[in-house]
């Protein structure tokens, strides 16, 4: 099964990158004097709540024609991108001053409805031949008044586009509203309204390649790059004092071990047994709630498997600045296409420790992570659709994400579960398990489960926690985050702390005489998710100034469901890092 499916998904990696690739050269239009280059209206929203965002004529805004919906892929769709024609007209090397989009007549209704727009911070997107414009809606005037209620209220309505080409082709746009040309919208009455625009045509020497190069250039600056590579230098210094404490103490703890219990052989057979030999007959006893188990440790290495190939697209340049949607798409479809490997790894570990229903164990698989983050998204799309908001998906995209789900998901799902409960594979178990369980030593509180994963997720946490603002501030702001090879450092130099740390507790709790520890160390392992989400709330209340009922269901919602996934991810680095560990000490020593 891994031998198909591999392949399987290098080949759409490679397809997803030239898809990706195509988008952005059909934007690579050669234009003459004259020619219609598309503009498109996408969204308006608060400028602090990134995910509250409405279409463009949810607005009482004119147009100069009837409008035109461009179509959108899926990608774009789950971005909240629906982007409509403009009102505005600007023709290739065509200049104009003061030109007239249209006129409205706005209802007192409508000036309300704009005032609350501009209190609120409302900026708007627009798309010109694929490159983004930004801009505020209107301004409010608050200097020199302490009272809310003199503050004056004013809407943008002319508009300056500066347009730079190079030869035949669109480099660069920028868009500035005339602080000048307003209308006051501080009492509700009935105003008439001239929307303007004024465009300037300015020749560049940068090439058509490079045109996206100053949308990264924020996050490669040299400020920014120093602090990045100080989170990567603390979190080498974390793994090099945690790696000096496994080679020097852990091994040299082991070494003495191996020695004393080899000497004990020799001197005494009947002597008693203490720390971890002491428990060789039940540290392989299988677990708890081994289908969950298995379950947990098939959807972690799928999810591992996942990020994976994100990086890959990542750095080879899939996701360069604003190719919209290409990180939806590539999660949703490289989600689906390693619902095998899920399969194939839980039905194998739940055979080797010989459970009997295999269909049950996989039905537990398939729902682990897809259940509580299809329960999540009923709920949020519901209160998108509550607020008429862009971020509520069509029933149309709902039916895709449906119909992928039931033909590819679930289908290769199957296909790795039969694959793995015919692997035939043995747990192997290098000492023999006794028929009845040691009683475990009453051990003190710090030794408990709890304490233990706050110790595990901490360090981890600490080698990541810098690096996590920046990729906060771009998710949920409007930072543009770039240095996939820095974010990839990060996350081996993550995994490698992961697999050290719970590796040691394991040792330290086996040394204790506490033979439980299959699920301590998933457990353990995947702690930093709770931490991660510790830092969430952080993150909301102390750096950021979103706010409403959306925008925070939304955060803590979809950060609850990416936290959950680390969770699940690194609890299965942990507990493979760990059986591989008591594995190999078992097998360094000859236990009776």
């Amino acid at each position: 099964m891994e031998k198909k499916l591999v392949p399987c998904l290098v080949s759409f990696v490679l397809i997803l990158c030239s898809v990706s690739h195509v988008r952005s050269d059909a934007s690579d239009h050669r234009y003459k004097v004259g020619d219609d280059v598309p503009l498109y209206v996408n969204k308006v929203g608060p400028f602090h709540n990134p995910s509250e965002t409405y279409r463009y004529f949810d607005l009482p805004f004119c147009s100069s024609g009837p409008t035109k919906d461009k179509k959108e892929a899926l990608g774009e769709v789950l971005n909240g991108d629906r982007l409509v024609t403009a009102p505005y007209k600007l023709d290739f090397l065509n200049d104009k001053d003061s030109e007239v989009a249209c006129k409205n007549t706005l209802t007192k209704e409508q000036v309300a409805q704009f005032r609350e727009a501009v209190s609120k911070d409302y900026y708007f997107q627009m798309y010109y031949d694929d490159l983004p414009i930004w801009g505020f809606l209107g301004k409010v005037d608050k200097e020199g008044k302490n009272d809310p209620s003199e503050y004056k209220y004013y809407l943008f309505k002319h508009l300056h586009f500066t347009i730079f080409y190079n030869k035949d082709r669109v480099i660069e746009i920028s868009a500035q509203s005339d602080l000048n040309n307003v209308v006051d919208l501080t009492e509700d009455k009935e105003v008439n309204v001239e929307f303007m625009y004024s465009v300037k045509w300015k020749e560049t020497d940068i090439t058509f390649e490079k045109r996206m190069d100053k949308y990264s250039q924020s996050s490669s600056l040299p400020h920014h790059l120093e602090i990045h590579w100080f989170s990567i230098i603390n979190s080498c210094v974390t793994v090099l004092l945690l790696t000096g404490f496994l080679a020097t103490i852990l091994m040299r703890v082991l070494k003495n071990d191996f020695v004393k219990y080899a000497h004990d052989e020799e001197s005494a057979e009947d002597q008693e047994e203490t720390g971890w030999k002491y428990i060789h007959g039940d540290v392989f006893r299988y677990p708890k709630y081994k289908s969950l188990l298995a379950a947990a440790v098939g959807s972690g290495t799928q999810l591992f498997t996942l990020t994976i190939f994100i990086f890959v697209l990542a750095l080879v340049g899939v996701f360069y600045p604003y190719n919209r949607g290409a990180l939806f798409t590539a999660l949703v479809v490289i989600y689906a296409l390693t619902a095998g490997i899920a399969g194939y790894t839980a039905a194998s570990f739940f055979c080797q420790l010989e459970g009997k229903n295999w269909v049950r164990n996989l039905l537990l698989t398939g729902a682990l992570f897809c259940g509580p983050l299809f329960l999540t998204f009923c709920f949020l799309n519901t209160v998108a659709i509550a607020y008429s908001a862009t971020a509520a998906l069509p029933f149309g995209t709902i039916v895709v994400i449906f119909l992928i789900w039931a033909l590819v998901t679930t289908p290769l799902l199957v296909l790795g579960g039969i694959a793995g409960k015919n692997s035939k594979a043995e747990f192997q178990a290098p000492v023999r398990t006794t028929k009845y369980p040691r009683e475990i030593p009453q051990l003190p509180w710090y030794r408990k489960t709890l304490p233990q994963m706050a110790m595990a997720g901490f360090l981890p946490f600490s080698a990541i926690y810098i690096e996590l603002y920046y990729i906060f501030a771009s998710v949920w702001g409007h930072r543009i985050y770039t240095i996939y090879s820095i974010l990839f450092i990060v996350f081996i130099i993550l995994l490698i702390v992961t697999a050290f740390i719970t590796v040691a507790l394991t040792y330290f709790q086996l040394a204790a005489e506490d033979h439980e520890w299959w699920w301590r160390s998933f457990l353990c392992g995947g702690s930093t998710g709770l931490f991660i989400y510790g830092y969430c709330l952080y993150y909301y209340y102390a750096r950021s100034d979103m706010s409403g009922f959306m925008q925070t269901s939304f955060f803590f919602g979809y950060m609850a469901c990416v936290c959950y996934g680390f969770f699940l991810m690194l609890g299965s680095i942990g507990f493979r890092a760990s059986l591989f560990f008591v594995r190999h000490i078992y097998r360094s020593i000859k236990c009776e």
